[in-house]
């Protein structure tokens, strides 16, 4: 990484909506869902669950490709429960299913690469301290290659 300071900006547009801008990426609205806001975009529970599961599928291309493997199209679904705790709500549990597009036996030292990409994922790796991360990975067939021991 050739610098590992970042920035963003947001400004808040109307209510609990703000215009979050990512610079030369672009900008993005943002808003908390009815009763507080409109609903007119990501609340940001959201953009944490998509941050944690374009990170996962992101590093779990890269471990692949390490050992020159092809992970064809990469797909993510990320689930949050949220809970109260006192007396405030918190993300407590983040489930990402991660689908490959290869089929598993076509993938070079998988089990090397299911028992390391974790590890690369700056964002889990950085909110697993406050919120339980749950990762499951999945085939191009749906067969599951591997499961978290805090699934079990």
């Amino acid at each position: 990484m050739e610098n590992p300071s970042f920035s963003v900006t947001m400004q808040l547009i109307d209510n609990y909506k703000f215009e979050i801008d990512f610079a030369e990426f672009g900008q993005i609205i943002t808003d908390e869902p009815a009763p507080l806001g409109g609903g007119e975009g990501p609340n940001p529970s959201r953009l944490l669950a998509a941050a944690v599961a374009n990170c996962m599928a992101a590093s779990l291309m890269f471990a692949i490709r390490k050992f020159k493997g092809d992970p064809g199209q990469v797909s993510a679904t990320v689930s949050g429960t949220m809970e109260r705790i006192d007396g405030r709500w918190r993300v407590v549990t983040l489930a990402v299913d991660l689908k490959l597009g290869n089929h598993a036996v076509a993938l070079p030292n998988l089990d090397r690469v299911l028992s390391q990409f974790e590890n690369f994922c700056v964002v889990t790796q950085s909110v697993r301290a406050g919120i339980e991360v749950k990762v499951r990975v999945f085939d191009e067939t749906g067969q599951e290659l591997s499961m978290d021991d805090s699934n079990a």
